[in-house]
């Protein structure tokens, strides 16, 4: 019986801890509630700001800046998808890799209209701008001193080729602020051309005798013309209506004209502003001159044909000269003094002196006039007897 009961406190002793632990009630100490009624698990502490909220918040407000590009914003967005650790990778890293794309971008939109000292800057900083501090210096601060720069060189240039107004005008912004020569580059450039083409239209105008260049010309000056219409004029609508003049001016002069006249007018009609203009200022010149030589060709040389009246004439003689002395007169006047166009003696040439030769002639007419009024004289005396 001892051993019995020695071997049954074994054995409970052994049994014991198992059924202690497995008891819901030793688990869960003395003062835990029933079965069922267990609370909610407890929050972590909250007196530390969660990083991922913090880190959503820099996200949000990176893409929300002016600068931020669309590339920026997507994946800013997709970073706040993903989760906190790629939030933090986008802050950390990613942002500002896109950030030195998006300046290289801005920095390359700045090239159009750019002149050559910001072209080369351009070029510098994109081939050396390792940093975004370099970068942004660059779109902040260097851009604006470059652009200032070529429009000193811009303003300096239409200085040296503009009219006074543009010259003063040119002159007080180079004078002036950065600001002053970019609103001069802007508007205050085409205003003063605008006076300047006023002036140049009155000048055009006093110096050209077309009616359509000069109707069109006093129909702009009363109106209210913009700048820009002004200069279209100058550069482009005088030109039209100078050679719509110029036709009307071919159109006359060769209407009646020689043969060569109109054949040059109608070619010059028939071909471009400038073969029109060339017309009016030598072709229609040289074309009269091929058709009075054309007419002087054609009119037979006086004295050659036997038909000139004087000549004949004195070919002939009356009877009371001598033979040497008609011919001696009429060799004269036939092969030394050919009368041209308006009965003016043409110009000598060769050898010899003719004046010599037309005084013999004229000397032989007077002598033989001499002789027939003796002659008739001598006749009414001696019917008086």
């Amino acid at each position: 019986m001892k051993f019995s009961r020695i071997a049954a406190a074994v054995t409970t002793a052994a049994l014991a801890p198992a059924v202690l632990i497995a008891s819901p009630a030793f688990a869960a100490g003395p003062d835990a509630p029933a079965p069922g009624n267990q609370p909610a698990p407890t929050t972590p502490d909250q007196t530390v700001p969660d990083q991922a909220e913090e880190d959503r918040k820099t996200i949000l407000a990176i893409i929300a800046h002016p600068m931020a590009s669309e590339f920026m914003k997507e994946a800013g967005r997709k970073a706040i998808a993903d989760g906190p650790q790629a939030m933090r990778k986008f802050i950390e890293v990613d942002q500002h890799k896109i950030r030195m794309d998006d300046y290289r971008i801005a920095i390359l939109r700045l090239l159009p209209g750019a002149g050559p000292g910001l072209k080369g800057g351009i070029n510098k900083i994109l081939s050396n701008g390792d940093t975004i501090e370099e970068l942004r210096h660059f779109y902040d601060v260097t851009q604006h001193e470059l652009r200032d720069d070529d429009n000193k060189v811009e303003i300096s240039r239409l200085i040296g080729t503009g009219g006074t107004a543009v010259k003063e005008a040119g002159k007080k912004a180079l004078q002036g602020t950065p600001a002053d020569r970019a609103e001069f580059l802007k508007t205050g450039r085409y205003l003063a051309q605008a006076s300047d083409d006023l002036v140049e239209l009155a000048r055009i105008d006093e110096g050209w005798d077309g009616p359509i260049l000069s109707d069109a010309i006093s129909k702009l000056m009363n109106g209210t013309p913009t700048p820009a219409e002004l200069r279209h004029f100058l550069e482009v609508t005088q030109y039209e209506l100078r050679d719509q003049d110029n036709r009307v001016a071919i159109a006359r002069i060769i209407d009646g004209g020689g043969p060569e006249l109109v054949k040059a007018g109608r070619a010059a009609l028939a071909g471009t502003p400038a073969d029109r203009t060339e017309f009016l200022k030598t072709g229609q010149h040289e074309a009269r001159a091929k058709d009075q030589a054309a007419k002087d060709k054609e009119k037979p040389a006086p004295g050659r044909d036997g038909h000139d009246g004087q000549d004949g004439d004195k070919g002939k003689g009356n009877g009371s000269g001598t033979g040497g002395t008609t011919t001696d007169a009429g060799s004269g006047n036939t092969t030394v003094t050919p009368q041209g166009q308006g009965g003016a003696p043409l110009a000598t040439t060769g050898t010899g002196d003719h004046t010599t030769l037309i005084a013999g002639g004229a000397g032989s007419t007077l002598i033989a006039g001499a002789g027939m009024l003796l002659a008739a004289r001598m006749r009414r005396a001696g019917a008086g007897r």
